[in-house]
């Protein structure tokens, strides 16, 4: 294979892992190289002489970054992630660099995971944790509800959302969606709802993101979204950080307006997710305040970390590549148009 060079950026030691032994394993010749940085103008120097690159959800790769890998004669950004928010894909088109992106590696992981933060988040387990290893038995503080005949708003009806509403109804919890395309083949399947966002807000005593963040949904969670809520409402942010303005969360805690926040991202995750700052200060006020407060957990961008879903990543992100180098139909391709 000509030119068979990946320079992969923001890696960590699981990912070098992972995608060297599937290379190995199913022969497919690819030269990797790993960069433990994010992708950004500082280091897109780096990529010279490889025709792709792979990058994922804390990469940058605006206008700027993709003139510079035109430059270096790159000709294929692979994304090992589903979002491409973080993606000029103007510039790319312009630039002639195809984008091809791991549209479904798990749906399971991610569903389970915002479970995962509800149970926690209600019945307290964290807390409980921590303190009976001190030797604290006691149970105040750490009252929960039951979940059975509860009612869940999810945001977003995608591949995840479906798999977590089935996980909901598991547990006898009523559950009422938003999405701005409707499948009503799969409202009456399911069993769920379709409603407005202002109904949504209005009944839900617990909320799920679950949809991709686009220019229109930027902040979607804000002060007058949170005003239109139950009291003690529980909000679970599996998607992408801007979806929620973090002072507003930060308000809607403090008042008791908001009862607990799940949040596996964050809107300024990228100076902070997937890095040991545990010797330094946080310097990012609302991070800091999210937390000190105890009805708030918060997970490093992990909701996909599970076995199958590495192997998925993986396997679709070289595939992926190999399909370019191969002159094949690119199935993951995203574009403008997307």
């Amino acid at each position: 294979m000509e030119n068979n060079k990946i320079v992969f950026f923001g890696t960590h030691s699981y990912d070098r892992h992972a995608f060297t032994d599937l290379n190995k394993q199913e022969n497919l010749g690819f030269d990797l190289i790993y960069h433990r940085s994010f992708l950004d103008l500082h280091n897109a120097d780096e990529t010279h002489g490889a025709k792709a690159v792979c990058i994922f959800v804390n990469d940058r790769a605006d206008r700027e970054v993709l003139k510079k890998l035109k430059e270096n004669n790159v000709e294929i950004l692979a994304l090992r992630c589903a979002g491409f928010n973080n993606v000029d894909l103007a510039s790319a088109k312009e630039f002639g660099i195809k984008v091809v992106r791991v549209p479904a590696y798990s749906p399971h992981a991610i569903a389970e995971h915002v479970i995962a933060l509800i149970l926690t988040l209600n019945r307290k387990t964290h807390r409980a944790y921590s303190r009976t290893r001190d030797g604290n038995f006691a149970l105040h503080g750490l009252m929960g509800f039951d979940l059975y005949g509860k009612t869940a708003g999810v945001i977003g009806t995608g591949k995840i959302a479906r798999v977590l509403i089935g996980i909901l109804q598991g547990f006898g919890i009523n559950v009422i969606a938003y999405d701005v395309f409707e499948d009503k083949e799969y409202e009456k399947k399911s069993g769920i709802k379709y409603v407005s966002l202002d109904e949504l807000y209005e009944k839900s005593d617990i909320i799920s993101l679950n949809c991709p963040l686009t220019q229109e949904n930027k902040y979607l969670i804000n002060k007058d979204s949170i005003a239109k809520m139950k009291d003690g409402v529980m909000i679970i942010n599996t998607g992408r950080g801007p979806l929620i303005n973090s002072e507003d969360l930060v308000n809607g805690l403090k008042s008791g307006k908001i009862g607990a926040a799940g949040l596996d991202v964050y809107e300024e995750e990228h100076d902070y997710f997937y890095q040991d700052r545990s010797d330094q200060i946080i310097t990012d006020d609302n991070l800091s305040r999210l937390m000190s407060l105890n009805n708030v957990l918060i997970t490093s961008h992990q909701a996909f970390f599970t076995q199958e879903a590495m192997h998925n990543i993986v396997s679709t992100t070289l595939h992926n590549v190999k399909d370019y180098f191969e002159g094949k139909e690119l199935v993951n391709e995203v574009s403008v148009q997307s």
